[in-house]
């Protein structure tokens, strides 16, 4: 096992991070949509209760392990994500770098998401509201968190952006989006340096990553773990609280049917490639990571975590490396896929 953590380069800037972030969307806490958000209003839009002591404990484990990446969002449980993130590092700021997100308007007092707005005035109102939250002087990865913006959009919030790079408030951006095109539009700005996507052993990629090796962007991988599916924790019969997304899933939500039980066609995709991905002494969690970093070397997976023993193991991967060319070959018939 290669007990070293291997580290990732933000695209074509000088930002350098572990191949493995932490991702906090999870410890947020309650969240809904509200009345304009694009989901109808109560729709959950978090993982539910948090214990903030248990949240920041198992951010403040991930750097002892090593960690120095930690992805969040202003609009993750309405800026309570940011807030807590802020509290767990305190004074091991130095040596980390954050990424967050804009575009999502919300309500923080009611816990609502409202809309969308990636105006050239709102951008810069959301990095500063986050700037508080996150008690810092800068931001290091700024992303877009709106997945659809035209593409003729692109360039107004591109130079918004810019400006805030001009003025050293944000060190680079990036844009989270499952869209080729647009990922490609955004990679020509010479500050845009990464791209966030969802890619899991279950959920290949193959055009993001294509996009991100031609804009020379690193592939930050959202719901590496597809929302807890592949901890192998949950079935067909598991149930979660109603203040959980996963009870109420949007139609962008596959993995999970209403009321939280995991949807037969995914169950079964993960039963297929189980084995291949707990051997060698892995868990399941620690085999679904290492596809991830063996699919590509720009990927950045970022599981979340709300407990110690979640932030343990997720960090456990890094001894273990990626699978082998053997094993990716193996996962791809199993699913019925050609190799990558």
């Amino acid at each position: 096992m290669n007990s070293a953590f291997p580290e990732r380069r933000l695209g074509k800037s000088g930002v350098v991070v572990g191949a493995m972030g932490v991702g906090t969307w999870a410890i947020g806490g309650p969240c809904t949509a509200g009345v304009g958000f694009a989901l109808p209003t109560g729709t959950p839009l978090g993982y539910g209760q948090v214990d903030d002591a248990k949240s920041v404990r198992a951010i403040g484990r991930a750097v002892d392990l090593g960690a120095r990446f930690f992805d969040t969002a202003d609009s993750y449980g309405a800026g309570h994500a940011e807030r807590v993130l802020a509290q767990a590092l305190g004074k091991r700021r130095d040596g980390v770098v954050i990424a967050t997100k804009f575009g999502n308007t919300f309500d923080e007092a009611e816990k609502e998401l409202t809309g969308t707005d990636v105006s050239p005035t709102y951008i810069r109102r959301a990095y500063q509201a986050s700037l508080k939250r996150l008690q810092n002087d800068w931001i290091d990865l700024y992303q877009l968190h709106i997945g659809d913006v035209p593409v003729e959009q692109v360039d107004e919030v591109a130079d918004a952006l810019d400006r805030l790079c001009d003025d050293g408030l944000i060190r680079a951006y990036g844009w989270s989006t499952d869209d080729p095109e647009r990922a490609a539009a955004f990679g020509q700005r010479p500050h845009a340096v990464a791209t966030q996507f969802n890619l899991n052993v279950l959920e290949d990629a193959p055009a993001m990553l294509e996009t991100c090796d031609a804009i020379d962007h690193a592939a930050i991988a959202r719901l590496p773990l597809a929302m807890g599916l592949l901890s192998g924790k949950y079935t067909h019969d598991s149930r979660l609280p109603g203040d959980d997304i996963r009870s109420r899933p949007p139609a962008w939500l596959q993995y999970f049917d209403a009321g939280g039980g995991v949807a037969p066609e995914w169950e079964a995709r993960l039963a297929s490639v189980r084995e291949v991905l707990s051997s060698g002494g892995r868990s399941l969690v620690q085999g679904a990571l290492a596809w991830i970093w063996a699919r590509s070397p720009r990927t950045i997976p970022i599981p979340g975590a709300r407990t110690l023993a979640q932030v343990e193991e997720n960090l456990g991967a890094i001894a273990y490396g990626p699978l082998g060319a053997e094993q990716m070959r193996e996962v791809d018939a199993l699913l019925g896929r050609a190799a990558a």
